[in-house]
């Protein structure tokens, strides 16, 4: 590996990794109790909706569909995120949730966790009756039919996490990466799916802005590399 590589791979995963060490370390398997929760219940839930008595009731409590009343799709999202979708390999969204979850809660905690990934969600969810009402005939339009697929799965939430979490620990080129590639999929397979990962994105880039814009206008210092990012250097 040569010694431009090697600059650019410790400036760009440097302060992530760091932070990942030090909280790892630290409290172990209890600094990410949300992660291992969220794990098991998405992995409990696919295998209750592959029963015959459990899919009716993961339907009726975790399907969100751009029909269904607004109220009622709402009190959906929250167990929607971790419904994962019938015709996907479950152990790819397992695996999105370990890993993507788990860095997340490291660097972020838990309630940040959380709610940013609710809040990525929820984008797309209210993304998909707005690109509906738009129509095909337009660049974020949908076709009618959309209104009728379920949307499940932890992938918007996974993506804004990644997204977010690259901004606070200074992974830049890598959180472009991740845009790129979500643009890419629509561009390649324009679905729904992906153009409510696109919704989740723009959402955790407008949570990211008004951040930003409050923490100048506190003047709040950028995050040392290897501390959690909302917390100041200690000073003695």
């Amino acid at each position: 590996m040569s010694p431009s590589v090697r600059r650019f791979a410790r400036r760009e995963w440097g302060p992530l990794l760091a932070t990942l060490r030090r909280e790892a370390a630290a409290r172990r398997w209890r600094a990410v109790p949300l992660t291992l929760t969220a794990v098991c219940l998405t992995a409990f839930l696919h295998f209750a909706q592959n029963q015959e008595r459990g899919y009716g009731p993961v339907r009726a409590i975790g399907a969100v569909r751009a029909e269904d009343p607004l109220w009622l799709a709402l009190l959906r999202t929250p167990l929607s995120l971790f419904v994962p979708a019938l015709d996907l390999p479950v152990w790819g969204a397992l695996a999105q949730v370990l890993l993507v979850f788990g860095v997340a809660e490291l660097c972020l905690g838990r309630w940040r966790t959380l709610g940013i990934a609710y809040l990525a969600t929820l984008c797309g969810t209210l993304y998909a009756r707005v690109g509906i009402a738009l129509g095909p005939g337009t660049p974020f339009g949908l076709p009618a039919s959309d209104a009728q697929v379920v949307d499940t799965g932890p992938s918007a939430a996974v993506v804004g996490l990644a997204v977010y979490v690259c901004w606070r620990q200074r992974a830049y080129w890598t959180g472009a990466a991740v845009v790129v590639a979500m643009v890419v999929e629509v561009v390649v397979k324009p679905n729904l799916a992906g153009k409510e990962h696109l919704a989740a994105i723009v959402g955790v880039l407008a949570l990211m802005a008004f951040r930003a814009w409050r923490e100048r206008g506190q003047g709040v210092p950028d995050p040392r590399p290897g501390t959690r990012s909302w917390k100041p250097p200690i000073r003695s």
